[in-house]
């Protein structure tokens, strides 16, 4: 009988290029360039649709085109120095920085609630306004809550008090409750989930008792049950998800144009730029809804991608968790790696109707510099810790110098 590779011209068969790409993903640099590719992909498709997205809307508002174009890209040149700064530090570092972010993130959290100091924009109090720019605490708060947390249960692990479900609890619950006390008061649910979703991830890690895991997410499914009654405008936002013949031009109005703009983007898209939603009819088309812009100008291909590179992020995250050797890295991955993902699920779930609209960005695409400086640095975090894995820094050395190194080096600048 003729072998498949025979009759395929010696091509190696499908079976065989199965093996090769399990072999790539086995390889000790596998997360490490899954995160990093993964990230440089999303932040230039960001880059590109915040100026597709808000090109229209900043020439009639300022005179120019590229107004927030401009910003995002200011933001990521602070960013990735971040990030390229994180990527070298080592996990001792990280769990330093914990107290004192944390700290920053609560003072954050108390100014904006202050009267005359905290600024609200669709019912949600979230912003410092400093001018022509905006700070957001509850940002950077997400990754200060996950070093945080990951410090302190590697410690309870350290001492052998997991079996103990005070000292899980303790003072986990009651420092997590602060910051998402703060955050609910200034009315923004969908930070809240995410928070929560990081005090989850922690309890799962370190293999919480089933009845206390349990136990947590139904007094969390109750708080955020709470949140909903106690607000008319998110209660009118749930009634609006749930009753499909609402009005369209009332409270369901940008989702309903959110799912235009995706339908209207049929297989490859209208083409960058040559969409309707940005002329006006989708509100937040550059933050909360950038994935109705991709949906209608890049078309099923388009959002395809961007959930394959959310999925392969996804599971370079959780392959860093699994095979660094520290407690404390292993769960600060898990939890960076929860957060960006629900995230990234909430957002994209909002805009394609399956989820009620929360009002938080796509990481890493959605406009905005709060909230990309603490996911570049989280991303940092994760290609710090991915050069821990096991063979790494051998593959790493292996490697030999990189383009900067390399750069320097004809400059006669690098370190000797």
């Amino acid at each position: 009988m003729t072998s498949l590779s025979a009759r395929d011209g010696g091509r190696p068969g499908l079976r065989a290029q199965f093996v090769a790409l399990v072999g790539m993903l086995d390889r000790p640099l596998t997360s490490y360039y899954l995160v990093l590719g993964c990230s440089m992909l999303l932040l230039a498709l960001g880059l590109t649709m915040v100026l597709a997205s808000s090109n229209v809307k900043q020439l009639q508002e300022t005179g120019s085109a590229y107004t927030l174009f401009q910003k995002q890209a200011m933001w990521m040149a602070l960013g990735l120095p971040v990030m390229w700064l994180a990527a070298r530090l080592p996990p001792r570092t990280f769990r330093a920085l914990a107290y004192p972010l944390l700290l920053l993130s609560v003072i954050g959290l108390v100014i904006v609630l202050i009267p005359g100091l905290g600024s609200t924009v669709g019912g949600a109090t979230r912003w410092i306004d400093l001018g022509p720019f905006q700070i957001q605490p509850s940002e950077p708060a997400k990754l200060s809550l996950a070093l945080w947390g990951a410090d302190l249960m590697a410690r309870r692990e350290r001492l052998g008090q997991l079996t103990d479900w005070r000292a899980l609890l303790i003072p986990l619950l009651p420092g997590f409750g602060v910051v998402v006390m703060l955050v609910m008061i200034g009315h923004d649910l969908g930070t809240t989930l995410v928070l929560l979703t990081i005090f989850l991830t922690l309890l799962w890690v370190v293999g919480a008792p089933g009845r206390l895991f349990v136990g947590m997410t139904g007094l969390i499914g109750l708080l955020v049950a709470i949140l909903i009654v106690v607000e008319p405008y998110r209660m009118q936002r749930l009634i609006g998800f749930l009753d499909s013949s609402g009005d369209p031009l009332g409270v369901r109005y940008q989702g309903t144009q959110g799912l235009l703009a995706i339908a209207s983007g049929g297989w490859f898209g209208t083409g960058l730029g040559e969409g309707r939603a940005q002329w006006g009819f989708l509100p937040h088309a550059e933050t909360d809804f950038i994935f109705a812009i991709i949906g209608e100008q890049l078309g099923l291909v388009g959002t395809l991608v961007v959930l394959g590179l959310f999925g392969l992020l996804a599971y370079a995250g959780l392959r860093i968790a699994r095979r660094v050797r520290d407690p404390f890295m292993r769960l600060a991955a898990a939890a960076a790696t929860g957060w960006l993902s629900v995230q990234a699920i909430v957002n994209i779930g909002a805009v394609i109707g399956v989820l009620p609209i929360t009002g938080i960005p796509l990481p890493l695409v959605s406009y905005g510099g709060s909230a990309l400086i603490p996911t570049l640095a989280a991303l940092g975090m994760l290609l710090a810790f991915a050069q821990r894995e096991p063979g790494a820094r051998q593959a790493l050395a292996a490697r030999g110098p990189g383009p900067v190194r390399r750069a320097l080096s004809w400059l006669g600048l690098a370190r000797r």
